[in-house]
């Protein structure tokens, strides 16, 4: 007897790299329907090589795009939106996806191996 399609048996989409628990100092830029927010000084609750997730100041909308400041390095890099997740406390997790790659924006020492991989997509290909 064939199984249903259930959330234990289905196959998610991979990640493209690895996820870190890593919680890094920084600053979002962004504008809310068009009008310049003050900064927004916040954290990370993970990182990987595409992008990160984030504590901002609500509203947030998906495909929205900041500007993201690594607080320790003063680097800098264009995201965009991809996730809007669960209230904690005053601010909203938010996942963001860098534009470009760049797995050397995060202060990690010793990377995942498959950071290495950030110009290929190592999800598999959708089913036709």
């Amino acid at each position: 007897m064939p199984l249903a399609d259930t959330p234990s048996n289905k196959s998610l989409p991979k990640r493209r790299s690895q996820r870190l628990l890593l919680r890094v100092p920084v600053q979002a830029r962004r504008k809310v329907k068009g009008v310049d927010v003050p900064p927004d000084d916040t954290e990370t609750l993970a990182v990987n090589a595409h992008g990160a997730l984030v504590l901002l100041k609500p509203p947030a909308e998906e495909g929205e795009h900041l500007l993201l400041q690594n607080i320790m390095t003063k680097e800098e890099q264009i995201c965009r939106v991809v996730y809007l997740g669960q209230i904690e406390g005053k601010r909203l997790q938010v996942g963001v996806e860098f534009v470009s790659p760049a797995p050397n924006f995060w202060p990690v020492v010793f990377p995942p191996e498959d950071w290495s991989a950030v110009g290929k997509d190592t999800r598999p290909a959708p089913k036709s």
